[in-house]
Formats: C-alpha cells, structure tokens, sequence
C-alpha cells in the first residue's frame, strides 16, 4: 500500500494565516522524512480552510523543490473555477516540475461562497466541470499543426491557435483523478485508465457509521470496469496501486484511550471550523439563490466512523488491513485537520511518527 498526507488544517483568521501555512510545510516534510509517498493538497478559497489551498498548485511547485522524492496530489482541484486554458497550461507545468508525479483529483466544488467570489453560478457547476474537462483535454491533446482549439461553453471562451507549453512531462499528460461514484464517473476512470477516490458512503447518507461495505461495492464497480476496459496491465497496475481513500482525520496515539480522548478534542476543534464557514456559506446562499442542508456533525459517531481513523497503533493497523484487502492501493489522511493550535501540532506529529513507524511497515515490503 502506498501512504499520503492530506496536507489541510484551518486558519481562524488573518492573524494565523502564516502559522497555518508554515505547519503545512512542516507537515509535507515531515511526510517524506517519515516515508510517505505523496502528500495531498486541496482548492480551497476565502473560509481559511487551509490558506495554500487558494492555489495548490503554486504551494505544491514550492514543495516540489524542497521533496523531490515525494508525489504531489489535488484532492480535488475544482474544475469551474479554472479557465481551461490556464488549468492545462499549469497542470503542464507542475507535471514538469515534478518529473510526472502529480495526481489530480477532479471535482465540481461544494460552496457557494467559494463558486459566487470567482463569478461562478453554483447550479452551473457539474455542467461546467464537464464542459472543462473536454476543453483541457482537446488542449493537451492539440499538436501546433492541428487547427485551432475555439470553445465557448457559456462561461469561458476563447481559441488556442499553436498549443499548450509546455508540453506534459509524462507522455498521456497529468495523471487525473476521479471519484468513482455515480456510474457515468466509475466508467470515465475506468475507461481513461485513470486512478480513482473509492468513496465509504452512499449518497443522499453520508455518515452511516459503516464504511467498509460501501468501500468494497464502489471498489469491485470500479475494478471490473477498468479490467474491461482493454487496458495494457501497466496501466491497470498503476491505477489500481493509486486508488485512494482518504481519511479526513487520521489520529494515532499510543493508547486507544488516548487517542479517545486527543480526537475528541480535534474534533471539537474542527466542529468550531466547520461551523464558522458554515455561517459564511448561508450568507453565500442568498446570493446564489440556492439552499443546501445544515452544516455536518462531526461530533456524530456515525460521521466519524465514516471519514475518521483513529486509535493506537494495532487498532488502525488492524482497521487498515480490512481496506487492503478491499483492493485500495493509497490510504490517504489528514494529521492536522481541524483549528491549529500548539498542541493540535503536537499531537499531529506524533501521530505521524506513530503511524510511519508503527502502523505503515506492517504494509509495506520497502
């Protein structure tokens, strides 16, 4: 199994931005001295949801030449932000700048506030993403000889006359990412080939407390469809050895009564986080003339058994070993999610320490 960091905290204000921002290189480097394999990065803009994450591909080129060794993922950049031209012109470039290790997570985005401050109309945003991801492909595949790239999909328009540089390091282009959830998305991954998030729930519940089941139907789905989809077995390979679930909170201490007690405690801070966005994002909603549903819980057990880890080292190994044996090839987890504060650090590093040295060479041959 491959294991990655999800490189995401929240910053309560102006005041803590540069602290925040510090803690999550910290937190990068930290992974790849420990012996993580890629660390993930979220497009996140105006809530202090991690302050990097209003450009990801910015902070990761930065950590890109501090840890050559590592990956670097987008879990997920959201695609109607991005005029399509410039979002292929910069995955181009990181891809480069990585020598190919990059792994972009594609989704349509989950706030208003986020959609009404760059000018996007929240209702629009699965028609955009599709729209743009047919665009940058077009893009990436256009040789300077081929005629022009014209678009214009209601939002973005514009032609591209010679071609996008510079070209993609690795030969296909920047490795993307989907989630295999609805089936027209299991058979976009499958049929491109491409790695997938296996989510551990069932749409419209998400938190039922019983992950494991969700994780095995939407991972056979998305495995029987690549398979069949007449893929050279490299490529299968590849995809499947990156397929990736992700833990929001992932705390290891050494005792499971204290790791008990440490993520109460996280949680807490980051119920304080989500509901401070949350406040934000109704103001959003007025304007955008949409209403979704109540912020989440994350004091529920049935949320936290959903998207958290948690416990001492055998615990989570032995959890982890149920989700190796579903097929996924990358865990992914956040060690500092939640509001920073000094102990927050604290106990995120040593979960780290505790999770590389205790829990990931029970799954590794390295």
């Amino acid at each position: 199994m491959h294991f990655s960091a999800f490189l995401t905290t929240r910053s309560a204000g102006p005041a803590e931005d540069r602290a925040v921002m510090d803690a999550m290189v910290q937190n990068a480097v930290d992974a790849e001295r420990l012996g993580f394999d890629a660390v993930f990065l979220p497009d996140h803009h105006f809530t202090g949801y991690a302050p990097p994450a209003s450009d990801p591909m910015m902070f990761a080129a930065y950590l890109a030449a501090k840890l050559p060794r590592l990956r670097f993922g987008f879990s997920v950049q959201t695609i109607p932000l991005h005029h399509p031209v410039r979002f292929a012109e910069r995955l181009n470039l990181i891809d480069q700048l990585t020598d190919g290790k990059v792994l972009v997570g594609i989704g349509s985005g989950t706030t208003p506030e986020e959609m009404i401050g760059l000018g996007v109309n929240y209702k629009d945003t699965k028609t955009l993403t599709d729209s743009n991801m047919a665009i940058v492909e077009q893009l990436w595949a256009k040789q300077p000889e081929d005629e022009p790239v014209v678009f214009d999909n209601g939002h973005y328009k514009g032609a591209v006359v010679s071609r996008i540089a510079p070209v993609a390091w690795s030969p296909d282009g920047p490795q993307v990412m989907s989630v295999a959830l609805r089936p027209a998305s299991v058979q976009r991954a499958a049929q491109k080939g491409q790695p997938a998030f296996i989510p551990a729930f069932t749409p419209p519940v998400l938190d039922d407390g019983d992950p494991l089941p969700h994780l095995r139907r939407y991972f056979t789905a998305y495995r029987e469809a690549l398979e069949a989809a007449g893929h050279p077995q490299e490529r299968v390979d590849f995809a499947l050895e990156w397929t990736t679930h992700t833990y929001q909170h992932l705390h290891v201490a050494e005792t499971d009564a204290q790791a008990e007690d440490e993520f109460g405690q996280i949680i807490d801070l980051y119920q304080t986080a989500v509901e401070r966005e949350h406040a934000a994002n109704k103001a959003a909603e007025q304007i955008s003339g949409v209403e979704l549903g109540p912020v989440h819980d994350g004091r529920s057990p049935g949320w936290q058994k959903t998207w958290c880890l948690w416990g001492s080292p055998a615990t989570v190994a032995d959890h982890l070993a149920e989700v190796r044996d579903v097929g996924i090839g990358n865990v992914l987890g956040g060690f500092l999610g939640g509001t920073l504060t000094p102990e927050r650090v604290a106990w995120g590093k040593k979960s780290m320490e505790l999770f590389a040295t205790d829990v990931m060479p029970k799954f590794s041959s390295r």
